[in-house]
């Protein structure tokens, strides 16, 4: 009997450290963290005793947060999402998984993923840090209603900078409505034309500045200011409750930013105008790209196995990458998951155009772009640099001078 009773209570002992589950944590911030959930019943099946936390940020609260952690060593998920604008920061900070290194080996799969988004993974002191799950090429959206009773064409939009600045003052003269939000938007896709191979936005691949020497800053400023000086701007900011509004009411023609955009507008920001939008390439058809969400594994984190297991779910499978761009219009990084029935049909909201497949186009064209520990600090000078220019006629070649000289003072400390 005792020997009975004693197997009895090793079968309930090992029935009961196989029914504990193993918990790994995500950070992530909105849609990510719904994307996580909703792929969760899938990747569960073949790992049915490992429980996925997923914590949820609001978006600076988030990077906020993972900042603290790299820095501290506490607080760490077993993976945490990036989004591209702080990716230089975060893969400079050496607390990052290389994850061409073994065991992940993600070296093997680099050519199923966009080229140019794996680039901005990779950091050359730390290696290939983060994956890229979603990338955002850049379109221009604009009020077809408002181009139709101006007689201006599409093409006049992105024939070139100036012929976009001509309908502007074509738009503004027949139907009140501005043609950007804010200067500042054309000159961020300016700037971002033409960048030599191996460098980035505002650094060269020595991590010296090139604002002051690098003529995409100078043309940018001019076209800014070309912009405002004709009152072509509504001087309104991304994402403010008057930026909202101008979207709906028709008060702003075009809004240039990643793809994801169109499903921002159908779904919360304007639902009121479906049929009125359309999506075309950028002026002058530049091929750039506008933010993207990153997976990383810190170092430090308990669980890399399954987070690793769990950012291949999410990454490298060609069903989920189609779902996350289905449901919550995340363009997927996955090449293979961009050949699905779903990018050939026409998007209702665009008056049926079959935008996807431009976008698709856009992305394949992107060329590699460098990112830098300090490339939001740069973001952020140069901005205030153009302020200046804008509100108070500050000379150009002065501001990019002041914001160069800045800018690697911040660097260089």
């Amino acid at each position: 009997m005792k020997k009975i009773a004693l197997l009895v209570v090793c079968a309930v002992s090992w029935h009961s450290v196989m029914a504990q589950k193993t918990t790994i944590t995500v950070a992530a911030f909105p849609a990510v963290d719904e994307i996580v959930k909703a792929s969760l019943q899938e990747w569960q099946k073949q790992n049915p005793n490992v429980e996925v936390k997923v914590v949820g940020r609001e978006y600076a609260d988030h990077h906020t947060a993972m900042t603290t952690a790299l820095a501290t060593s506490t607080g760490l998920p077993d993976v945490m999402t990036i989004e591209y604008g702080y990716l230089g920061r975060f893969a400079q900070s050496g607390g990052l998984e290389d994850l061409d290194k073994s065991p992940y080996k993600l070296s093997q799969h680099a050519s199923k993923m966009v080229p140019y988004a794996m680039a901005q993974g990779r950091s050359a002191s730390h290696g290939q840090v983060a994956i890229p799950t979603d990338i955002g090429p850049g379109a221009m959206f604009y009020r077809h209603d408002l181009l139709a009773k101006a007689k201006v064409k599409e093409s006049d939009l992105t024939q070139s900078w100036e012929s976009f600045v001509e309908s502007g003052l074509k738009i503004k003269q027949s139907t009140g409505a501005h043609l950007v939000a804010h200067a500042r938007d054309v000159k961020d896709i300016v700037i971002r034309t033409g960048i030599p191979a191996g460098e980035g936005v505002y650094f060269d691949a020595q991590g010296k500045s090139v604002i002051e020497s690098s003529p995409r800053f100078k043309r940018g400023f001019e076209i800014a200011q070309k912009i405002r000086a004709q009152g072509l701007d509504g001087k309104i900011n991304a994402w403010s409750n008057e930026w909202g509004e101008s979207l709906k009411r028709g008060t702003v023609t075009v809004q240039m930013m990643g793809a994801w955009l169109g499903g921002h507008l159908q779904n919360w920001l304007a639902p009121n105008t479906s049929g009125l939008w359309r999506s075309t390439a950028l002026p002058e058809r530049i091929a750039t790209s506008w933010g993207g969400t990153f997976y990383a594994i810190p170092k430090k984190a308990v669980h890399k196995d399954l987070a690793w297991s769990l950012v291949q779910h999410l990454t490298l499978n060609s069903r989920q990458q189609q779902m996350a761009f289905e449901k919550f219009n995340a363009f997927p990084a996955l090449i293979d998951a961009q050949n699905g029935e779903f990018f050939n049909q026409p998007v209702s909201f665009l008056g049926g155009q079959k935008a996807r497949l431009e976008w698709k186009q856009t992305a394949s064209q992107i060329k590699p772009t460098m990112v830098f520990k300090n490339d939001s600090v740069a973001e952020e000078i140069v901005n205030a640099e153009l302020d200046l220019v804008l509100n108070k006629n500050k000379p150009i070649d002065q501001a990019l001078k002041d914001a160069h000289r800045l800018v690697q003072r911040r660097a260089s400390r």
